[in-house]
Formats: structure tokens, C-alpha cells, sequence
């Protein structure tokens, strides 16, 4: 018997063993869970609590308020609006607003927010958060008024005291959201922390962009964001390091053209020092369809190359006729233009920063079909936005507009010209040899001066055509993929002062100048006679600076 109640007492002992620790972990995390609701309520005892009076209009709607119950009370971060309406006929709209003032002003230098919460079937709803931590707020709780839209009469004013010191914050929502049925999704609350991004996604009505403003103290920058069948989705860049930015989600208006609303606020808590300068967008930007999927920022580092990615929106004006995009790379005051085809309305390519090491100004343009004619081409500027270069200064090896020098076809007959010639004059006259053979004068374009914005190496190899910049824009293009510097000279013909462009390439350290244009052949009675020569190439200065009047180089 005393062996069996041993056994018993001892089995207990075992049971109660292990369940305690399990036991107790749970009770010391529902107390530090319950700690500031347990200050609240001990607040509470203290003081007299008195009920709340509702205002002349609660009358006339029928409206009760089932909590809060009184004027002045403390909570632990949060508390609930509950109430309901008979008569809701005669409102203007169908939310109820709640307005929260902080006695001190939050990290975004705000002290007051506002809830909209929907009236269904008579009845509203909604947990409000003490968006600045510890302190008293004032709140007040108001109706639709009966005549006068977006106006609100009072239902209801108190006091109330959070005793818990963290901050936490909801998603601030304005009637902008509401009218545009904005919902953002996938974000832990309307303060959090990041690093250098965060994502925005969601859904909206009635907008193709939506504008994101990122505010930090006395800096300010824009990001676009476009709207697709109702969705978006975007990286949002914390440009100004360390610390929090307030991130304002903006919908257009419905009145005003390229003029948005404020709709929602976030703030986030940026844990990384990296900054970024934003990228400047214009009204064409808007207007012509465009998006720039990459970059999303300024002010990154990179090598000798960086890559541009964008699409345009089919319905767009000018997206039908629209074959390419442009970028310029601007360094002080060298310059150099580039090229990127677009197909299926996409456009994905690369700008060369070859001045090198440096700061670059670069931009992103689009033709202007309105203000260009045959010898003159114009562009509309659409996004710019600064990089940090790193690598050696290229300028004359790296590809540029109209010289696709990296191009697989380039490459290939470079290699196929140059094989088995060990000099570099050989292979610069090699290539010399190719073009002026090879490509034709195309006289009615330089007539009719119907110059196009896709002139370029690739199009004349492929239509054996073109007039003396395109057999410049081959010419060097073989020569960089040959892994041998070439710039383009433009200037005039001396004899007839008509713009010109020939070629320059540097032979064994020194530049030697070449016109593959004249050395294919001659004009007569208006009329193209194909005769090669090799007159000029690696012409006598002397000689050759008779005919050729020098005015500046293109990069």
C-alpha cells in the first residue's frame, strides 16, 4: 500500500514537474502582454469616470455610441468606436470621421489623424491606434451632415490617455483613398522599418498613376507609379538615409489634369545610411505613356555601363511610330548620345559612362515626331537622374548612338575583316576597304534630308546604304569592335560648305583620319558613281584639311 501511494505521489510529482516550466513561461509572457492593460485599468480606478454626452445632432439621426462610455479614460494603445445610426437617408456620404489629436507632435511633425470607417446597415466600427506612443489625445467622432457633402457634424468628444510608451501607427487613409477605392497591401502598419526600399503594392479605380512623395525633414522627392487593369506594384526608395520617411500615396484628381490628391500616409524607419537623389520625371513622361522600370533611383554606382529599362503604354500618343529611345550621359562638358530599340512597346538597354571615373547626368528622351524634319531631329525629354561612374574613360571604345559596336553582327564581321592582320593600320584599312566598297551613296536621302531616328551601323550594314554619317556610324562601329579607338568628326565640306562627317582612328598612338564616303565613289549630275579609292585614308593633314573643314567631335 505505502509502495502504491508512493508511486502515485511520485508520478504527480512528475506530471506537475513538467508541466510547470511550460506554465510559467506562458504566465510571465501574458503578464508582460497585459502590463500596460493593467496600468490602463488601474488609471482608470483612480480617477472618476464620467460618461459621455452626444451632441444635438445624435438626436435628430437617432445615433448612440456604445463605446466608448466615457469622457475621459486610459487605454493601452488602443481603444474601439462602436455606434449606430436609425436615419441614415439623409447623409452625404457614408462614413463616419474620427479625428485624433496627440498633445505633441509625431516623427513626421504631425499631430493630428483620421479614420473614415464605413456606416453599414446603420452601424460603424473601428479600433483606433494612439498613433504617438504615450500621451493624451483628444478624439472627436462626427456624422455625415444632411445638406452640405463632405461636411461632418459632431456626434461625440473625449479624452482619451495611452500609457504605453511605443509607438505604433496605422495606415493614415483620406478621402481621396476612398473615392479611388485605394487599398494598399502586403504592409505590416503605417509605421515600420526598412532598408534603402520597401514595396509598395495594391489596387485602385479610375487612375492610370498614382505619385508616391517621400518626405524626410527639409528633402522631398516624386516616384511615379503606374496603375494596370487596377493593380501596382513598385520598390519605393528611402532616399535620404538613415531615419524616418513619410511616404504620402497621392491619386489624381478628378477635376485637375496631372494634379493628385493626398489619399494615404506611411511612415517607415530606414535602417540604412545609403542614399539615392531621385529621378525627375516630366509632363511628356506622362503624357506619351512612358514607364521606367530600372532605374528607380539616382545617384547609384556603377561601372562603365548601366541598364535602362522602360516600356510605353500601346494607347499612348506616338507609340506606334515610336522605334527607339534615346539617353544622353552628360560629364562636365563631354557628352555622349545612345540609342535603345523598342519592341512590343518595351525598350532594355544600356548608357556607357565613357568619360570616365565621375558623376554623370543622364536622360531619357523620346522622339519628337512634331518638331523634327528631315535634317533635324528633336527630342523630348522624359526622366533624368544622376549615376556615379567608376571605370576608365572609353570614350572612344564603348558604343554609342548609332554605333552598336557591341552588336553581335558588328562583332562578327569585325572579326571576319581583320583576321589575320597583326597591325593596326591594317586593320583600320581594312575596314576602310569594306565600307567604301560595300555601301552606297544614297542621294536621295540626302536630298529629300530624310534623316531618321534610327540611323544607325546596324540599318545601313543591312540596307547597303546612306549618306556620309552612316558610313561614319559603320565605320567606327567595326573599328571599337575591333577593339580599336574611333571617333566621329563632324564639320564641312570646304569646296561647298555642306555639313559633312568623317571618321578618325587612332593607329599605333596617333589619330589617323579617314572618309569613307569619298573613298567610295562621287556624286555627278546628281547622281551617285560608285569608284573606290583609297585617296582618303590616312590622307596627308595638309591635304586632306583642304576639303574637310573641322568642327567638333561626336561622342
Amino acid at each position: 500500500m505505502k509502495r502504491w501511494m508512493a508511486h502515485i505521489i511520485l508520478s504527480l510529482m512528475l506530471i506537475l514537474s513538467a508541466c510547470s516550466p511550460q506554465s510559467s513561461a506562458d504566465q510571465k509572457q501574458e503578464e508582460s502582454k497585459d502590463e500596460y492593460s493593467v496600468l490602463a485599468e488601474e488609471q482608470n480606478k483612480e480617477q472618476e469616470l464620467e460618461k459621455i454626452e452626444l451632441g444635438q445632432y445624435a438626436e435628430e439621426v437617432g445615433a448612440t455610441l456604445s463605446t466608448p462610455k466615457y469622457r475621459s479614460f486610459h487605454v493601452n494603445s488602443s481603444f474601439t468606436v462602436k455606434g449606430k445610426v436609425e436615419d441614415t437617408s439623409k447623409f452625404t456620404s457614408n462614413y463616419v470621421m474620427i479625428k485624433v489629436q496627440s498633445e505633441k507632435e509625431g516623427p513626421d511633425g504631425e499631430d493630428e489623424f483620421q479614420y473614415f470607417t464605413p456606416i453599414k446597415d446603420g452601424k460603424f466600427k473601428q479600433t483606433v491606434q494612439l498613433f504617438n506612443g504615450k500621451g493624451t489625445y483628444e478624439v472627436s467622432v462626427s456624422l455625415p451632415d444632411g445638406q452640405k457633402e463632405d461636411y461632418f457634424r459632431g456626434l461625440a468628444e473625449f479624452q482619451v490617455t495611452n500609457v504605453n510608451p511605443v509607438l505604433k501607427r496605422d495606415i493614415l487613409i483620406r478621402r481621396s483613398a476612398l473615392e479611388h477605392e485605394l487599398k494598399l497591401e502586403d504592409l505590416p502598419g503605417g509605421f515600420f522599418e526598412e532598408e534603402e526600399f520597401f514595396t509598395l503594392n495594391g489596387t485602385v479605380s479610375n487612375a492610370e498613376m498614382i505619385m508616391v512623395k517621400v518626405d524626410k525633414e527639409d528633402e522631398s522627392s516624386k516616384v511615379m507609379v503606374p496603375v494596370e487593369n487596377g493593380e501596382f506594384t513598385k520598390e519605393i526608395p528611402l532616399f535620404y538615409g538613415k531615419g524616418i520617411h513619410k511616404a504620402t500615396i497621392m491619386t489624381p484628381d478628378k477635376e485637375r489634369e496631372n494634379y493628385y490628391n493626398e489619399a494615404a500616409v506611411i511612415l517607415v524607419d530606414n535602417q540604412s545610411d545609403k542614399t539615392f537623389t531621385p529621378i525627375q520625371y516630366s509632363k511628356v513622361y506622362r503624357d506619351r505613356g512612358y514607364s521606367l522600370d530600372h532605374p528607380v533611383v539616382g545617384g547609384e554606382e556603377t561601372g562603365g555601363s548601366y541598364r535602362i529599362q522602360g516600356e510605353i503604354d500601346p494607347s499612348a500618343p506616338y507609340a506606334d511610330q515610336t522605334e527607339v529611345v534615346f539617353l544622353s550621359a552628360n560629364k562636365g562638358e563631354d557628352e555622349a548620345m545612345y540609342s535603345i530599340p523598342v519592341k512590343d512597346y518595351k525598350f532594355d538597354g544600356e548608357v556607357y559612362l565613357r568619360f570616365g571615373p565621375g558623376e554623370y547626368e543622364v536622360t531619357v528622351y523620346a522622339p519628337d515626331f512634331e518638331g523634327s524634319n528631315g535634317n533635324y531631329r528633336k527630342y523630348n525629354g522624359l526622366a533624368n537622374f544622376m549615376l556615379k561612374g567608376t571605370a576608365e574613360d572609353k570614350r572612344n571604345l564603348l558604343p554609342s548612338q548609332g554605333i552598336q559596336s557591341d552588336h553581335p553582327e558588328i562583332n562578327s564581321l569585325a572579326k571576319e575583316l581583320t583576321e589575320g592582320r597583326t597591325g593596326e593600320r591594317e586593320k583600320a584599312k581594312a575596314i576602310y576597304d569594306y565600307v567604301a566598297k560595300n555601301i552606297t551613296y544614297d542621294v536621295d536621302k540626302l536630298n529629300s534630308e530624310s534623316f531618321e531616328f534610327d540611323d544607325s551601323a546596324l540599318k545601313t550594314l543591312k540596307e547597303e546604304t546612306g549618306v556620309c554619317e552612316d558610313y561614319s556610324y559603320l565605320t567606327i562601329a567595326l573599328l571599337r569592335a575591333g577593339g580599336m579607338e574611333a571617333r566621329m568628326v563632324t564639320g564641312r565640306a570646304s569646296f561647298s560648305f555642306a555639313r559633312h562627317a568623317w571618321v578618325e582612328t587612332k593607329v599605333d598612338g596617333d589619330w589617323l583620319v579617314m572618309d569613307p564616303t569619298w573613298g567610295a565613289g562621287y556624286l555627278q549630275d546628281d547622281k551617285f558613281v560608285k569608284k573606290y579609292t583609297d585617296k582618303y585614308f590616312d590622307q596627308n593633314p595638309e591635304e586632306f584639311d583642304k576639303d574637310h573643314t573641322r568642327e567638333a567631335i561626336q561622342y
